[in-house]
Formats: structure tokens, sequence, C-alpha cells
């Protein structure tokens, strides 16, 4: 089986999109759709990418990343991370908590692959 990717998103629609697109392709996807547990469920399920919602129930994105960014385990783990606000400002926060890339919703299903693809190279 090709590479494991979590995507933590709450929004069923692109749990959805993202899940077929990426099977599609090979990917094995795990989902998760809360803030409160996410970084134990990233410890847990090991992926070779995180594909993180910036706005969760529980605990924001920007929370996880900087969590997931603190442990030794996950500290250079490749973490895409989406959100529907994508004003500079928020931009500026997701690098400086460490995320690998930012995309901003709606994605092109094309960018989204290009991507992942990339950011977990063989």
């Amino acid at each position: 089986m090709g590479k494991h990717v979590l995507l933590i998103e709450d929004e069923p629609n692109i749990i959805e999109a993202i899940s077929f697109l990426l099977n599609r392709d090979g990917w094995r996807v795990d989902t998760h759709s809360n803030g409160i547990d996410a970084v134990e469920v990233v410890q847990a399920k090991s992926p070779d990418l995180v594909v993180l919602d910036v706005m969760l129930p529980g605990k924001s994105g920007y929370d996880i990343l900087r969590e997931l960014r603190e442990g030794a385990a996950t500290s250079d783990l490749p973490v895409l991370v989406l959100t529907a606000r994508g004003q500079s400002r928020d931009r500026e926060m997701a690098e400086r908590f460490g995320a690998s890339r930012f995309m901003t919703k709606p994605f092109s299903n094309a960018e989204v692959l290009e991507v992942v693809r990339e950011l977990v190279t063989p």
C-alpha cells in the first residue's frame, strides 16, 4: 500500500473529497474530526503526512501544529495546513508554528495531490 495520510478535518464534504482523491492516488487515508485528542491520534497512527484544518472543534489547528512541533517524534512530520481563512495573518501564523505548506479552501484537486506528493517523497 502507498504512503499514509492522516486527515484532521471536521467538514464531511471535505473529508470525503480529500479521502477519495488520495485513495484513488494510492494513499492510505485515516481521518479524525476534532482537535481535542488530535495530537494523540497523530502519535498513535504515525502517518507520513498530516493534512490539518485550522478551525476544529475543541482545539485549533494552530495549537495542534504547535504541539506536534514540540514533540520529539512529530517535530519533523510534514503538515499541510488547510483553512478557509486565507488572510496573510493566517499564513504567517501557520509558518510561525511550523507548517510545511499552507493551502486555502477552496482548493483544486490537482494542487492537493501535487503538494501531498511533494511533502512525502520516497
